[in-house]
């Protein structure tokens, strides 16, 4: 009975965001029936699993388990407080953790049928049984996930690159994009359950992919439920001024906050390496058209997949991660930089602050991934290939800041994820038709991206004006980060 109370109370909290409601919607469209067909065409690339309707069946999953996973992981993590009174005033931990699991239920069943919905719209289902059953084991497994990364890594910026970080292996490593039969890849949360719900073969003996799908779900279920019950704990806390010493203060403080947080460096410097080194582990040698600019003409020209997508693979990761950090280092300063602006800080200067810090991270995260990518890359043309890459890192990071004022903490994080990977994960990724398709072309990632192609594959620096574009998006959008956070901040 107590459980059954407190699960409507936290679904009806969770619906209280109306843009929550909305990403039920946008994030299966997204994945299912805008991504799909590209993503078909890059697991052709890959010698992922087939192709075609595999792929596109597949989606619904990887969808279904984003919206439980980020949806799970703020319902564990921003509840540590209120879950520590309501053990205080007597409530078992056992009873706690089994109505957050029913509540992580919950939202698994919404995001279920939103992705089936979606599917069935694009392409019905030829195989119901097997493919709402597929798509709801992708939804619990993240469920658990995501309950155990809120449980054990409450900061969020920390818990939703994290997290978003084995989503994203567990995606574009896992057997129906990459078609790997690498052994290490079997440990990838949903590798025999994308198997499974495709009913593809596995290629090794032992048990069948049903069998080890089942014994993923109950193991993670188990773990959810232990790791919740251990762990409602407490929330972390935010701290405390004339312009140029207000300033250096403000970087002091923020700097020393991040030292509190090592996960967020590590996390900064790995989440692009590993895809950077996957990917050139992966891709198999073939032959693949790109367009680029060369001494002013463009043309299109023919190149192994295998040699550029490691140079083209790690914006999309910098570009998340850079945004990532802009909304949380937004949302979580944001009282205390209300509290310093009411004490007599200049606000422009704690805006100067926040924007700085998300410089910073978007140096750091484009300074890594360089030094990784020249390990298994060669540029053409290293300083504007790395030019690139910062216009990229700092645009998305100006779009965090927006975000996450505008879409508050879960909603944002899903927006953070969506922008780069629709823009530059399907739009401009020179694997994937070779032009960057009509629609790219007015966004953020394009200038951005251009340059990067430019410096990676041509011998000659040839896209000047786009350059001066893609650092009009960047004045643009830091003049509304500065209009947004000076009135929040004084809100």
């Amino acid at each position: 009975m107590t459980a059954a109370l407190l699960e409507r109370r936290f679904l009806a909290d969770y619906a209280r965001t109306g843009t929550n409601l909305l990403l039920l919607v946008l994030v299966p469209v997204t994945f299912v029936i805008v991504a799909a067909p590209t993503l078909a065409d890059a697991a052709k690339i890959l010698g992922g699993a087939r192709g075609g309707p595999g792929i596109e069946t597949v989606t619904a999953g990887w969808a279904a388990a984003f919206l439980t996973g980020i949806a799970m992981y703020f319902q564990v993590a921003s509840s540590r407080a209120t879950d520590r009174r309501l053990v205080l005033a007597g409530l078992s931990r056992a009873r706690l953790a089994t109505a957050r699991l029913l509540t992580g239920a919950g939202l698994a069943v919404a995001a279920t049928a939103a992705a089936l919905i979606a599917l069935a719209a694009r392409q019905g289902l030829a195989d119901p049984v097997r493919i709402i059953a597929g798509t709801a084991m992708f939804a619990i497994v993240y469920l658990a996930i995501g309950a155990v990364v809120g449980a054990l890594v409450p900061t969020p910026v920390n818990g939703t690159v994290l997290l978003l970080f084995v989503w994203i292996l567990d995606v574009f490593f896992g057997p129906s994009l990459s078609g790997s039969t690498s052994p290490l890849l079997r440990v990838l949360p949903t590798h025999f359950i994308s198997l499974w719900t495709v009913n593809q073969p596995p290629g090794h003996g032992g048990p069948s992919t049903l069998a080890w799908s089942g014994v993923w779900i109950v193991g993670a279920l188990a773990a959810a439920y232990l790791v919740v019950a251990a762990t409602p704990g407490r929330r972390p806390a935010a701290a405390p001024t004339r312009p140029a010493g207000q300033l250096r203060v403000g970087l002091r403080m923020g700097l020393n906050d991040w030292k509190r947080t090592p996960l967020l460096w590590l996390l900064l410097a790995a989440v692009p390496a590993v895809f950077i080194l996957l990917s050139a582990a992966i891709t198999p040698h073939g032959s693949s058209p790109v367009v680029v600019r060369e001494l002013g003409v463009q043309i299109t020209t023919i190149m192994d997949p295998a040699m550029i997508h490691p140079g083209t693979m790690a914006p999309e990761a910098i570009a998340s991660l850079a945004a990532l950090v802009g909304v949380f280092i937004v949302l979580d300063a944001r009282a205390a930089d209300r509290r310093l602006v009411l004490a007599g800080q200049r606000a422009f200067v704690a805006v100067a602050t926040r924007v700085a810090l998300v410089m910073l991270a978007a140096v750091v995260a484009t300074v890594v991934s360089l030094a990784v990518t020249a390990t298994v890359f060669t540029a053409e043309q290293w300083a504007v290939y790395g030019l690139g890459s910062l216009v990229i890192a700092i645009t998305y990071g100006l779009i965090g800041m927006l975000l996450g004022p505008i879409f508050g903490r879960v909603s944002g994080v899903f927006m953070a994820f969506l922008l780069p990977f629709i823009d530059l994960g399907l739009g401009q990724s020179p694997m994937l038709g070779g032009d960057p398709a009509d629609w790219a072309l007015w966004m953020p990632g394009y200038g951005g991206m251009r340059v990067l192609i430019d410096g990676g594959l041509t011998a000659s620096f040839d896209e000047g004006p786009i350059l001066a574009v893609a650092l009009a998006w960047i004045v643009v959008l830091a003049g509304a980060v500065v209009v947004l956070l000076r009135r929040t901040i004084r809100g």
